[in-house]
């Protein structure tokens, strides 16, 4: 009987508004107790809420860990999706309400050493040394945000998320989103000066 409603579970990699749909059908069946659904959906998150949690705490031991704490929420909390908020937004602001208070009990320090000495794996010597530079440059730039500043950035810049829906996720008013964003850019600035035009 399972094996035959895996067939007609919807697919979240569908593009645009049917994507959308598919995944509010995902999470209707999540909250019906189906297994195959949460890891349908669990799936489609992985890469997305990795790079999102990465960057935002910096801190590559700690990305699984909030990642799965994050999907434990929302097997356990599918019933609670209201449909007033996109189910990426409602994901992403579990995943940084989680990542905030993982950060809140660790007491090592913020930066990843390790992040800035990994090689790009594109070809050619020179093009990897340029890249590996560059991405140095922006991860010290970077770090140099605090965790609400990165995780806006974040949003905006990597996920496309709007001015509103970050908001959303973030749990604070769009003004707050522009205010944090402002600050972002103009101490990426600061960090980076003039340093960024010789990479590109």
């Amino acid at each position: 009987m399972l094996r035959s409603r895996n067939h007609d579970l919807p697919s979240p990699a569908l593009p645009g508004n049917a994507g959308e749909r598919a995944e509010v059908r995902l999470l209707g069946a999540i909250a019906a107790g189906e297994r195959r659904a949460f890891e349908a959906l669990y799936r489609a998150y992985h890469p997305r809420l990795t790079r999102f949690l990465d960057r935002m705490t910096r801190r590559p031991s700690l990305v699984e860990e909030v990642l799965d704490d994050t999907m434990l929420v929302v097997w356990r909390r599918a019933d609670r999706y209201n449909g007033q908020s996109k189910v990426s937004t409602w994901i992403f602001a579990i995943a940084y309400r989680t990542a905030l208070k993982a950060l809140q009990r660790l007491d090592e320090p913020v930066d990843d050493a390790a992040a800035e000495s990994r090689a790009s794996a594109e070809p050619g010597p020179e093009q990897r040394l340029g890249e590996q530079q560059l991405r140095e440059l922006l991860l010290r730039a970077l770090e140099a945000l605090s965790a609400p500043q990165r995780a806006v950035v974040e949003l905006c810049y990597f996920h496309g998320a709007a001015y509103s829906e970050i908001a959303e996720i973030v749990d604070c008013p769009v003004d707050t989103v522009k205010t944090r964003m402002f600050h972002a850019r103009r101490r990426l600035k600061a960090e980076l000066g003039g340093r960024l035009e010789d990479h590109l």
